[in-house]
């Protein structure tokens, strides 16, 4: 009997095939153009224009028979947003050593700013440790050097907060020889009032601090920043009783909210629809330019929107069509599918944290996140899945491509290990509750975060194979008899650790 009943709920070759190729370079175009538009000014988190994009996407899923899964029995789940503004003149830092002997004050906008919004008011104090050294792999210190300390980086391009604050240290200082005329412009920036996520307030303040306002101080205590700076293995220094105190104040301005985007496809198996698949993609993007050194869209002679076609349009409208090949397949997958359009990437992956803190069904009873993130550009026959190595959904995923040798389409390993690409869009926060991922990315270009993202150079063509192999591999997973399984290394040292 139970043989007869499984058979049910199996699709038949053919049917999954039309279901695949139902997701077609027209369709995929046309929907990167809408949610890429100028008229969409780049989707900010929070916007109007970010808003209609929600809306378009939760209309779609209307139309295709979706479940909703977001707020009061719409697509649409809304999280809380602040705007908030440094309160300049309360905020200060100050070094000493902790036998009273030699120091100094350091002021906001003069010596040093906060590099985000990320923390609460407050007084944060600790011993000082200095990082020397690269940054790109896996560290060898003991991290546990610096808890509850203040961890001092000799270089200031190392900004990966949840890596950062993994280590509990009570604060974090980057350095920069930043000139007058650059700093100028960070301070005016940092001045200005900023969203920041209240649910997600990650440890203490990072600062980004003058070397040249920092080195005459610490100089009183036999430090030398500029040899640190030139440091070639990489180190972790405690300075002995040093000590750098902060208080840091923040005023909220405005109370705001931001959208993420829920449907849901219910599985035909009467145990195994209890567990869900997510297909996920973030819908925002970085905006539009404005004055000269305020943000991080930056005009271009008289184009001053960053469409953010590629980044992430192209992962919005793969999902999208994704959840329409799904709609239309009978049998249904046994398991569930969510499809799910985050908002807040850009910012520090807020959406995504909201959601599986706030999750419309049990986190527990998630088994995959496929995150897809940029793949409308760069190579023909090729696609990353970062996350291979973590869990048995990279053989999958290879087993899954192997058998549809007609899409020309090769997942490979991540090509850059180093820029911790794992840690830096959304599946990272489903991979810290402990749901096994893949992240399908084709890499950055020269147009990443620029006004140059736009509909008009996204491979369609290329795209919709991409997107094809991710339901093939989606619809796998969702009709397996067994969950995907972490590698048990991987899940000590991603899941546990945090």
């Amino acid at each position: 009997m139970l043989l007869v009943s499984n058979a049910l709920f199996v699709q038949s070759p053919a049917d999954v095939q039309r279901a695949a190729q139902t997701i077609l370079p027209a369709h995929i175009r046309r929907r990167i153009g809408i949610i890429a538009d100028d008229s969409m000014r780049g989707r900010d988190t929070p916007s109007a224009e970010l808003d209609k994009v929600a809306a378009y996407i939760g209309r779609e899923y209307r139309r295709l028979g979706l479940t909703p899964g977001g707020n009061n029995g719409t697509f649409i789940q809304r999280y809380s947003l602040d705007r908030v503004q440094v309160v300049a003149e309360s905020s200060v830092a100050f070094v000493h050593g902790g036998g009273g002997g030699g120091g100094a004050t350091m002021k906001y906008g003069k010596d040093f700013v906060f590099s985000d919004n990320n923390f609460e008011s407050g007084d944060y104090a600790g011993g000082v440790v200095l990082v020397t050294g690269p940054l790109t792999g896996p560290l060898t210190a003991d991290t546990a050097t610096f808890a509850g300390k203040i961890v001092i980086f000799a270089s200031p391009r190392f900004r990966d907060r949840q890596r950062l604050f993994a280590w509990k240290p009570a604060g974090v200082v980057l350095l920069t020889s930043a000139d007058d005329s650059d700093w100028s412009r960070i301070v005016s920036r940092r001045r200005r009032p900023q969203s920041r996520d209240p649910n997600n307030s990650v440890g203490g303040p990072i600062l980004l601090m003058r070397m040249s306002s920092f080195q005459p101080i610490v100089a009183q205590f036999g430090l030398d920043l500029a040899g640190a700076q030139s440091a070639a293995a990489f180190e972790a220094r405690p300075l002995g009783d040093v000590q750098l105190h902060v208080h840091a104040r923040m005023a909220v301005r405005e109370k705001k909210s931001a959208p993420n985007v829920v449907a849901i496809l219910e599985g035909s198996d009467p145990t195994l629809k209890n567990e869900y698949v997510v297909f996920s993609a973030h819908m925002d993007h970085i905006g539009v330019a404005g004055p000269r050194g305020s943000g991080s869209c930056q005009a271009e002679g008289a184009d001053s929107i960053c469409n953010g076609a590629d980044d992430d349009g192209s992962g919005t409208a793969a999902v999208v069509e994704i959840a329409e090949a799904f709609s239309g397949l009978r049998p249904r997958p046994q398991r569930s599918i969510i499809f799910l359009n985050v908002s807040g990437e850009e910012k520090g992956l807020w959406g995504s944290q909201y959601f599986v803190d706030h999750p419309t069904v049990p986190i527990t009873s998630m088994v995959a996140d496929l995150n897809i993130d940029m793949i409308g550009r760069n190579w023909k026959d090729t696609i990353v899945a970062i996350g291979k190595e973590h869990s048995d959904l990279g053989a999958t995923l290879n087993r899954v491509a192997a058998a549809h040798r007609e899409l020309n389409m090769q997942p490979i390993d991540d090509k850059w290990p180093g820029e911790n690409f794992y840690g830096r869009s959304d599946h990272f926060n489903f991979a810290k509750k402990g749901v096994p991922i893949l992240f399908f990315f084709s890499g950055t270009h020269i147009d990443y975060h620029k006004v140059g993202d736009s509909p008009d150079k996204i491979d369609a063509e290329k795209e919709s194979r991409v997107a094809q192999l991710i339901f093939y591999l989606g619809l796998d997973v969702a009709n397996s008899a067994e969950r995907p399984k972490w590698n048990p290394d991987s899940y000590k040292r991603i899941v546990s650790a945090n």
